[in-house]
């Protein structure tokens, strides 16, 4: 029969799926996984595009534009819609079941029971004005509002100004013009028809009493006028189509175990589908599947339930939701809730974490498969209750709770520095005033703030000391120890010396040019003015390359335009050309070292322990990348670079960091210039570190292949400072033998147009 891309890549995953991890789906999953299969190819392509767009919304039949690829629209929308029976549920033992305390239960309405639909039918599940405005178009919503007071520009500000009139007025379609109303849904615009069709309501609302107050007496009116624009609206459209919920929720719990996801998402077959279209092609390789990631059912339904709370989470911290002091106070509160639900069990996933990587991990692999336990959500939601605590000024609570959160080794250990870093700072600033001591009672407030000091600058050491912490805390928790020294009145023979670990700095050099800015002009709303250069926003330059001296530029232009003047050539690419060297020189680590587990699909960029925390990537791998590692300190970099080049380039094979936009000739001369043992300390931090060293690249990368040297330059205006991970990249580097400038860029005149 007939094939499709969409299909294909649907049933891929499912088929995967049920293939390795069948156990973890019931008696009426699999009835419907197997009336999944027994749709026509009309229905399940339809489903399949339907799946692809906004899920949870309502589509008008009429609109779908799949006529070339269905055959029978109208059929494939009914066996959509057809009613099917499911199994009764299971008796599962109560030892496999999950843990209620501690789980919500799903969301009402996306659960299976006795029967269930692949999609709704507006005529039964479009019952409320919201709904159906929301099919309108932006041209149908304004001639439906057009003659009463319902104003706004947009679409959204039409929708609510139209349904806040709706309710206060019963006279809103009646204001309106009929005419053009009626012609933008198709429905009849006499005037009769609307008050024939409202006052002839079934009758058994009106059995009231008669001396209700006026909002009671004016409430059923109401009513009955949305119920006839409801089915205005929806006589205009159509009938329409909309996903059930249900039988959603259970193909994206596939699609969440085929992917591995750790985030909560609607859509995951971007990539599987660019794959069968050829527009996408990703790099050889072993796949080995892991069946046990999910030990049971239980455990799948605990941890789809942690994405969701993590995602209310988030939700609730996002910037921007408006509302003021209250709404935020509100929002906050909202995070400690659902940290609440989920502290105890934590708890108790903590302990059984703890038993698996002594007894049950293989080498290091838990490190990677530990992201897909509920423990590894459930701390994310730590830390951020944490920050909620503080942004409450709750300060007791978030100490106890960043106490916690260090006790544990095994989730999240990237973000042990900032825990460190935020313990003492509460210690040294806070922790004196918000808690009574158990020390010896008559301590006066001195005392106990120096206590409390002491306790901050042990909490330093410690970070120091912690083999987990990365080395871009190291700057602010060694300040912070030579603050708290200094405050204490430690002795100097007693304080620590960090000379020994202080990082590398770069060689400043002063850059000079003309920065333009536009003449200011007075804003339309009369506030202040518009076009002037302010904090945060990029300068313009005069462009030194242009002879002419018109032309204008950024000021990473500007450098490179200095340095091209001394023989240099560059790119402004930050980490680009790094991340790329590394993707094309360290291909057969990536790729071609069997290692179990980290393959799960076949589209996939890189194994999934390079992004995992801890340096699991290098530490499975160890004989491979110091072979790899010594071709390149042995100057073999450039024909290494060219035989990858030359066998995935034409296909564009998709690696993670790996940009197909450098020019092969480039690559191949920042390598010539590159020194062997520095191209290969690079890769080494790259291989151990990958995500952690993503950020604080120098913006330029310059060579010169006639001194046959290369050169990093990081570009700063008089007033920036370096972030820690900047500082760490101008360490490596210099370390390396690799020169490093600090361009401060200064204005030499500024010309205002």
């Amino acid at each position: 029969g007939r094939r499709s891309v969409y299909v294909d890549a649907f049933e891929h995953a499912l088929s995967t799926v049920l293939d390795d991890e069948g156990h973890l789906f019931d008696d009426a999953e699999r009835t419907v996984f197997a009336a999944w299969r027994g749709l026509g190819y009309g229905a399940r392509y339809l489903y399949v595009r339907l799946f692809l767009r906004k899920t949870a919304a309502w589509h008008r039949v009429a609109a779908l534009g799949y006529r070339d690829d269905i055959a029978d629209m109208a059929g494939a929308v009914a066996a959509l819609q057809q009613p099917r029976e499911l199994p009764p549920p299971e008796q599962t033992p109560s030892e496999e079941q999950p843990h209620p305390a501690e789980l919500e239960p799903p969301p009402e309405g996306t659960t299976l029971g006795r029967s269930f639909t692949f999609a709704d039918s507006s005529e039964d599940g479009i019952t409320t004005l919201e709904e159906a405005s929301g099919l309108l178009r932006l041209d149908e919503l304004k001639a439906m509002a057009g003659g009463a007071r319902t104003q706004g520009k947009t679409k959204g500000e039409l929708l609510d100004a139209f349904r806040r009139d709706s309710k206060g007025q019963t006279g809103l379609v009646l204001t309106a013009r009929p005419n053009e109303a009626d012609r933008a849904v198709g429905t009849p615009s006499r005037r009769s028809d609307i008050n024939t069709s409202t006052n002839n309501e079934d009758d058994d609302d009106n059995d009231g009493d008669e001396n209700d107050s006026h909002v009671g007496s004016d409430r059923k009116p109401r009513q009955r006028q949305q119920q006839h624009l409801v089915r205005r609206i929806m006589a205009g459209t159509g009938p329409c189509i909309r996903l059930s919920l249900p039988a959603l929720r259970l193909f994206e719990r596939v699609h969440l175990v085929f992917f591995r996801s750790t985030e909560w998402t609607e859509k995951s077959l971007t990539a599987v589908l660019l794959a069968r279209f050829s527009r996408r092609n990703f790099p050889p390789y072993v796949i080995s599947r892991s069946a046990n990631v999910f030990a049971s059912r239980a455990a799948l339904l605990e941890f789809e339930a942690a994405l969701r709370a993590q995602a209310r989470v988030d939700a609730a911290l996002e910037p921007g939701g408006g509302g003021g002091a209250a709404a935020t106070g509100a929002r906050l509160e909202s995070v400690l809730e659902e940290w609440d639900r989920v502290a105890a069990r934590w708890r108790a996933l903590l302990a059984d974490e703890r038993r698996k990587e002594d007894a049950v991990y293989l080498s290091g692999e838990g490190a990677y498969l530990r992201r897909l336990s509920p423990a590894w959500v459930y701390t994310r939601i730590a830390h951020k209750a944490a920050l909620a605590l503080g942004r409450l000024g709750m300060r007791a609570r978030e100490h106890a709770l960043l106490d916690e959160l260090l006790a544990q080794r095994l989730f999240h250990p990237a973000r042990r520095g900032a825990w460190y870093q935020r313990k003492a700072l509460l210690e040294e600033r806070y922790m004196a005033s918000v808690t009574t001591p158990p020390g010896p009672g008559g301590e006066d407030e001195a005392a106990r703030r120096k206590r409390w000091r002491r306790t901050a600058l042990r909490t330093c050491e410690r970070g120091l000391e912690d083999p987990l912490v990365h080395l871009v805390h190291h700057h602010d928790l060694q300040r912070r120890v030579a603050k708290l020294e200094r405050a204490l009145r430690v002795a100097r023979r007693l304080q620590h010396d960090f000379a020994h670990v202080r990082l590398a700095r770069a060689v400043e050099v002063r850059v000079e040019g003309v920065r333009v800015e536009a003449r200011p002009r007075p804003r339309p709303d009369g506030n202040g003015a518009s076009g002037a250069s302010g904090a945060g926003t990029r300068t313009t330059w005069l462009d030194p390359a242009d002879p002419a001296g018109a032309a204008t530029c950024g000021v990473e232009q500007l450098c490179l335009a200095r340095y091209a003047a001394r023989g240099w050539r560059g790119l402004h690419a930050e980490g680009g050309v790094l991340r790329t060297l590394f993707g094309l020189l360290m291909f057969e680590v990536l790729f071609g070292a069997y290692v179990p587990h980290v393959f799960q699909t076949a589209f996939q960029t890189c194994p999934v322990d390079l992004l995992a925390e801890g340096g699991c990537f290098a530490a499975a791998r160890p004989a491979e990348l110091a072979g790899q590692l010594a071709r390149l300190a042995n100057g073999e970099a450039e024909p290494m670079l060219r035989a990858v080049w030359a066998a995935h380039r034409p296909r564009r094979t998709c690696v993670v960091g790996l940009d197909w936009g450098f020019e092969l000739a480039d690559l191949c001369a920042i390598v010539r210039c590159f020194p062997g043992e520095a191209l290969a300390a690079v890769c080494r931090v790259l291989a151990q570190e990958y995500a952690k060293r993503g950020a604080g690249v120098p913006d330029l990368l310059l060579w010169d292949e006639g001194r046959g040297e290369v050169m990093f330059a990081e570009v700063k205006s008089e007033n920036d400072r370096l972030s820690e991970a900047q500082r760490l990249w101008i360490h490596v580097l210099t370390g390396a033998g690799v020169r490093v400038e600090l361009c401060k860029v200064v204005a030499s005149e500024v010309r205002v147009v």
